[in-house]
Order: structure tokens, then C-alpha cells, then sequence
């Protein structure tokens, strides 16, 4: 880890990240452990450093182990493929959508009904699994749609006649 012009740079097996520190929030290293810091009479400052030390944690976490979430297509004829930069979805519209893959994350499909994203940024990992996401998301009829791996949908009852 290094800390130069109020930016946080961490290095690991997977990659690096950077952080930019706010004014008034510093972030001290003694040997294995780091402490961020607020400047004097910067008490409003606090919820900030509570957000910067939990990025920090996620940033090593992520160069270190990464982050993965799945999702899984639910519906007849719902599929997905991988084929260069891009993921191939198939979900029921006239047109197949294509999503190009960011810097930074890998998507794999084990069958055609998963999606694996992985990435050592854990908001960049989530933000590109909620786009995803958002181009079917479940409906709550029959259930069918892209969701998260272990998400429970309600199913509603029909229309009673």
C-alpha cells in the first residue's frame, strides 16, 4: 500500500486499485495495519472516515481474494453466451442484447443459464451484475427473468375472475 497526493494505492495478486482520500480524512500505515485519520475539528468528517476505512477493507479484500456474483436466467429460451468482449443475452425480446464487457471484470457463463462476473472492485462487480440485471429483471407472475443466485421472489396470485 501506498499513500501519495491524498490517493490510496493498493497493489495484490489480482491487481491494484486507488482511492482518493476526501480533505480532512488521512490514512497512516504501521507495518501490517492502517489507520485512517481525521484532521482536528473535522468531527463532521466522521461518517466519511467510517466510508474510507470500509472501501480500503474492500479494495484489499478485492486485489486480494476478488469478487464474484451470479446470476441466473429463469424462462423458456432465456440463454447466455460469451463471445469476445461481449455477453450475448437472449431473453425474450425481438433482438438479442449484447452487453460489452468493462475493463477490469471477466464474465463467464458455466451453462446457459448462469452468469459469473468477477472483478477485484466490489462496486464495479455489483454495479455491472445490477445492469444486467435491469434489462429483464424478475417478474413477479411467474418469476421468470435475470435475478441474483439465491434471490427469492415473491410469486403474486393471478386475477381472480
Amino acid at each position: 500500500m501506498s499513500v501519495a497526493d491524498n490517493v490510496v494505492t493498493i497493489k495484490g495478486a489480482k491487481g491494484s486499485l486507488n482511492l482518493a482520500l476526501v480533505n480532512g480524512v488521512s490514512v497512516e500505515q504501521d507495518k501490517s495495519t492502517v489507520t485512517v485519520k481525521l484532521a482536528d475539528g473535522a468531527a463532521h468528517l466522521m461518517p466519511q472516515a467510517g466510508s474510507t476505512r470500509a472501501l480500503l477493507a474492500n479494495m484489499v479484500t478485492g486485489v486480494s481474494k476478488g469478487y464474484e456474483k451470479k446470476l441466473e436466467l429463469v424462462g423458456v429460451g432465456y440463454r447466455a453466451a460469451v463471445a469476445g468482449k461481449a455477453l450475448n443475452l437472449t431473453l425474450g425480446f425481438s433482438h438479442p442484447v449484447s452487453y460489452p464487457m468493462p475493463e477490469g471484470i471477466t464474465i463467464e457463463t458455466p451453462t446457459q443459464t448462469e452468469i459469473l462476473i468477477k472483478g477485484t472492485d466490489r462496486q464495479k462487480v455489483g454495479q455491472v451484475a445490477a445492469e444486467i440485471r435491469s434489462y429483464r429483471p424478475p417478474e413477479p407472475y411467474k418469476g421468470k427473468g435475470v435475478r441474483y443466485s439465491g434471490e427469492k421472489i415473491e410469486i403474486k396470485e393471478a386475477k381472480k375472475k
